[in-house]
């Protein structure tokens, strides 16, 4: 066989993966950021908003956090030339197509919830 012995790589935004969840881990990892991608599914949020939405985070995660979603093409954001600046941030297409993923999650979720947590 021709590949035998090869290893698949993927490639995103000029970085190499040896694994897809490796990639797919590296997008949506950590606390933040599939919370604020799954309060963004209804629209355009103010930045103020998305940050209250996620209650608990401090301004310099959110900071963080936005960035990388940004920087990884999940999220975009429109800055308005007004005064005082006005940011808003939205699903891009590709944040779009992570919806479905996130409805999974959610909904075991709440099933690991009403099944362990009975008391």
């Amino acid at each position: 066989m021709e590949n035998e012995g090869s290893i698949k790589k993927y490639i995103f935004k000029d970085k190499e993966y040896l694994c897809s969840l490796e990639l797919v881990m590296d997008m949506l990892g950590g606390k933040w950021k599939p919370i604020a991608l799954f309060h963004l599914r209804g629209g355009k949020m103010r930045s103020g908003e998305l940050q209250r939405s996620l209650r608990g985070i401090t301004n310099k995660m959110f900071t963080q956090t936005v960035r990388e979603l940004e920087a990884s093409g999940l999220v975009e954001r429109i800055v308005y030339p007004t005064v005082p600046p006005k940011v808003e941030y939205q699903l891009s297409e590709m944040g779009k197509s992570v919806l479905p993923v996130l409805d999974v999650l959610n909904s075991w979720g709440k099933e690991i919830s009403e099944k362990y947590n009975r008391g």
